[in-house]
C-alpha cells in the first residue's frame, strides 16, 4: 500500500498469503491493510515489503531493494518476524539489512498490525 504522501516509513513483514500452514490468511491481510490506513489518515507515506515463507523470496534482494528505494525515516518490523522462534535468523538478516541499507532510519516494532502507525509515529518527526 502506498499513501499519497511521499514514503517515509517502510513496513517489513510476512505476506500472510505466503505463510505455509493450514490457516486462513484473510484476517491477517485485512488487519495489515487496516493498520496501514492510519498512515494515510495522518498524511504519512508508507510502503510495505512483505516476504513469504514459501521459499520463493531472495530475502536479501527483496528487502535490500525496498530499503534502497527511498531514504526511510523509519523502518517498522512486523510482529510475525519477531515472535517466531523458528525465524530468528531471518529477523537477524532483516535487522542487519536495515542497518546496512538504511542506517539513518529509526527501527520500530509494532505489537500487532493495528499498531503499525503508532510504532512508526514514535520515531518520525
Amino acid at each position: 500500500m502506498d499513501s499519497a504522501a511521499s514514503p517515509r516509513v517502510l513496513v517489513i513483514g510476512f505476506d500472510p498469503y505466503r505463510v505455509p500452514g493450514p490457516w486462513d490468511p484473510e484476517p491477517a491481510a485485512k488487519a495489515i491493510e487496516a493498520g496501514l490506513t492510519k498512515f494515510a489518515e495522518h498524511g504519512v507515506g508508507v510502503e510495505t515489503c512483505l516476504i513469504g515463507l514459501d521459499g520463493n523470496d531472495d530475502v536479501e534482494a527483496v528487502v535490500g531493494s525496498a530499503l534502497r528505494a527511498h531514504p526511510w525515516e523509519c523502518v517498522t518490523v512486523g510482529g510475525g518476524l519477531r515472535h517466531s522462534d523458528d525465524q530468528v535468523e531471518l529477523l537477524e538478516q532483516v535487522i542487519n539489512l536495515v542497518r546496512r541499507h538504511a542506517p539513518d532510519a529509526a527501527i520500530a516494532f509494532n505489537s500487532s498490525p493495528a499498531t503499525t502507525y503508532e510504532a512508526a509515529a514514535r520515531w518520525i518527526k
